[in-house]
């Protein structure tokens, strides 16, 4: 099985990376404890979704970004579809609780827990 990983997104990058398919993308920075808390989350819902891509955005770095996003608080994690927003969730999230709602928008391929 080969093995993924969360893509380091920027300002340059972003809208090609999430224009195509369901992608989640957690907004961080590296002196955030619940954001550095959040890789081991995030590599485990790339194992569990496949057609999932997950990614993520240094705010310190990818200011624009940040602030269309509207990212007051990190981490933020927003889920979108061909580049629209269907949801996002504030603050360290559980694996279980984004797969319950990755599932509402990948219908049959979550993987067994």
């Amino acid at each position: 099985m080969a093995t993924h990983s969360v893509q380091d997104l920027n300002e340059a990058d972003f809208r090609q990376a999430v224009s195509v398919g369901l992608t989640l993308v957690d907004f961080w920075a590296p002196w955030c404890s619940p954001c550095r808390m959040m890789g081991p989350v995030l590599q485990e819902l790339l194992e569990r979704h496949a057609g999932l891509t997950v990614a993520r955005v240094n705010v310190d770095e990818a200011k624009v970004l940040a602030a269309q996003f509207h990212v007051q608080a990190i981490p933020l994690l927003v889920l979108l579809k061909d580049g629209h927003e269907l949801d996002r969730f504030v603050g360290l999230q559980s694996a279980s609780s984004l797969t319950q709602a990755i599932g509402k928008h990948m219908t049959g391929i979550t993987k067994p827990m």
